[in-house]
């Protein structure tokens, strides 16, 4: 991702409906892993930006350390006075099976060698370890968008699916994630010249925010949306050999 566009999403990420929304599902998540035993530990945000998804994570008792290939976006996080890196997130300056969590929201489709982003967070997971991704999904949705921000692809189930796997994951869970709001933003992107990181009218922003928040209530995770959303985990009998 350009320069531009990192300032922009720093800039934006604390009141935008999108950025909000999308800490509100890592919230949620977090949660989730609590009620199922899991304790916070060591934990990795990679592509952090401005690190609103590692605040998320700090505030809900992990340690986490956020990376960032920009230096723009390391800068804002590390001013934020989080624990940050640059790296490139095919080659983790991390050590093998030493996260409990990985968190890797729209990362894959800036690489060419997605599998390679993906065999690192299994790498760096412990065994039993958690990774949440988020991807944009449906080449359909492929617009100007995609270039400005460096997009090689939009995925699909399938796709998406196979990647994580064949890194030596397990999906434990694969859902769409703003359903609702699709039929805006394929008109959105059909007219598009650039990318859709704007600063919004406070009121247009706030009825975006409440459509959003309202789709957590409605029964649409299996319908095609704007963005996918996985759970998965490193099998409790990897061991360290396959590293």
């Amino acid at each position: 991702m350009e320069a531009t566009e990192i300032r922009k999403l720093a800039a934006l990420e604390d009141t935008h409906w999108w950025y909000r929304e999308r800490r509100a599902l890592l919230r949620r998540a977090l949660r989730r892993l609590a009620a199922a035993g899991t304790r916070p530990e060591r934990a990795l945000d990679i592509g952090a930006a401005g690190g609103g998804n590692t605040r998320v994570l700090r505030a809900h008792g992990w340690r986490p350390l956020a990376l960032e290939y920009s230096a723009e976006g390391a800068g804002g996080a590390r001013e934020r006075g989080l624990d940050v890196i640059r790296a490139d997130a095919r080659c983790l300056p991390v050590p093998s099976a030493s996260l409990g969590l990985v968190v890797a929201f729209d990362i894959l489709e800036h690489f060419d060698e997605d599998h390679l982003a993906a065999a690192e967070i299994r790498r760096t997971l412990r065994p039993g370890g958690t990774a949440l991704i988020a991807v944009p999904c449906d080449m359909r949705l492929w617009s100007a968008h995609d270039v400005a921000v460096g997009h090689v692809r939009r995925y699909d189930r399938a796709s998406l699916r196979a990647v994580v796997e064949k890194a030596g994951l397990v999906v434990d869970e694969l859902w769409s994630w703003n359903v609702v709001l699709r039929p805006v933003a394929a008109w959105r992107r059909r007219r598009s010249t650039g990318s859709d990181l704007d600063d919004l009218h406070p009121v247009v922003n706030l009825g975006l925010r409440t459509i959003i928040t309202a789709e957590r209530y409605l029964p649409v995770r299996s319908l095609p949306g704007v963005s996918l959303m996985l759970r998965a985990h490193r099998p409790t009998d990897d061991g360290p050999g396959r590293d």
